[in-house]
């Protein structure tokens, strides 16, 4: 029985060279494409690679070496700022005997320009804290305490101090020196104070110890040698009047002649309201001063429309027959011997002013107003 023709079985096995039946440019062409196989699987994961790192911003590592990719290094420190210059100290004119009150000055500013207490430039004049000051004005600087802040120019001997005391509304220096048991003098002198000086609440005074030195008690005033109706044999400087200055001393003068008061009194009265409100009809004051003159409505010169109407406020001034206030109020009149009397002790007599003498200031200008206005 012939057997059944099967030759792939029977075969042997023979090498590719010889069971490969392409041709040789079959062949060729084959190993190309595998050789191209071959390359695009070697290429995909290098793009894939490439790919993930842009992604993720991480370096590669032909880049990692690269100056342009390294990052720059950031401080969490911030840069120290440097330091302003101090602001160079305001310069301080020599204070002058006089000076001249400009506009748009004030006290403070005139002590701080020459380097002075502003407690002493207004005991100097003779001012309070609420007086006022106008252009033309001549202000007394010589004699002024130097202010705190001022290089002193000599130094002032040490004083011991046993205590300080804390000055309360109403003191005054006697009262504080009796109260510690030591002498006015002394207390002066343990503080750089003198009789003009000016305390104030809220200021601390030093209360020396026992013996310590003290200032020689100031020579009592000479009496006048001439009679105060007289012109001031000192000279002083004229204080020119404003308009409203002027309009406020007319009516002084023709209230006074209406009242047949004589020149001298006139002038006491125009050096009063000088002093008191610069000649102006000013609607505030200490406490409850009001007007010319400041009177006080609390101290029975009148409401405050009848103080601040000048006719009326002039005749209490000089009260008298004519008085507005009779038994209420001492007018320059109701004075016995006021004529014989300085400028500054018959307006004291009348306006009883803490600052005493700081009408005789305003004589030489109140003659010389009057002179004016006749």
């Amino acid at each position: 029985m012939p057997l059944p023709s099967a030759p792939h079985l029977l075969s042997p096995a023979l090498p590719d060279e010889l069971t490969d039946r392409h041709t040789p440019t079959e062949r060729d062409t084959d190993a190309r494409s595998a050789g191209r196989r071959r390359a695009r699987n070697l290429t995909l994961p290098l793009v894939l690679t490439g790919s993930l790192a842009a992604s993720m911003q991480v370096a590669l590592p032909a880049a990692a070496h690269s100056p342009a990719s390294s990052p720059k290094p950031r401080s969490s420190v911030p840069a120290p700022t440097p330091p302003k210059a101090a602001p160079a100290p305001l310069a301080v004119q020599a204070a002058p005997a006089q000076y001249t009150v400009e506009s748009g000055d004030t006290i403070s500013g005139i002590a701080s320009k020459f380097g002075l207490a502003t407690a002493s430039v207004l005991a100097l004049n003779g001012l309070g804290w609420s007086s006022m000051i106008f252009p033309g004005q001549v202000l007394l600087l010589t004699g002024a305490t130097a202010s705190p802040d001022a290089a002193p120019s000599t130094p002032a001997p040490p004083v011991q101090a046993a205590s300080t005391y804390t000055v309360v509304s109403g003191d005054t220096v006697s009262g504080i020196a009796s109260a510690h048991g030591v002498s006015v003098a002394a207390v002066f002198a343990a503080n750089g104070l003198s009789s003009a000086s000016i305390i104030y609440p809220g200021q601390n005074i030093a209360i020396p110890a026992a013996g310590a030195p003290q200032a020689a008690p100031a020579p009592a005033p000479a009496p006048p040698a001439a009679p105060p109706v007289q012109a001031p044999q000192t000279p002083q400087s004229i204080t020119p009047m404003s308009s409203e200055m002027r309009a406020n001393a007319a009516v002084i003068v023709s209230t006074a002649r209406s009242l047949g008061v004589g020149d001298y009194g006139i002038v006491i009265a125009l050096a009063a309201a000088a002093q008191e409100s610069s000649l102006r009809n000013v609607q505030y004051g200490d406490r409850d001063s009001l007007g010319l003159f400041q009177q006080r409505p609390s101290m029975g010169w009148g409401t405050p429309e009848q103080v601040l109407d000048p006719v009326r406020a002039t005749k209490a001034f000089f009260g008298g027959a004519s008085n507005p206030n009779r038994g209420l109020t001492t007018g320059l009149l109701d004075v016995p011997g006021w004529q014989s009397m300085s400028v500054t002790v018959a307006a004291q007599a009348v306006q009883k002013s803490a600052y005493p003498d700081a009408y005789a200031k305003w004589e030489a200008s109140a003659r010389s107003w009057l002179a004016e206005l006749g």
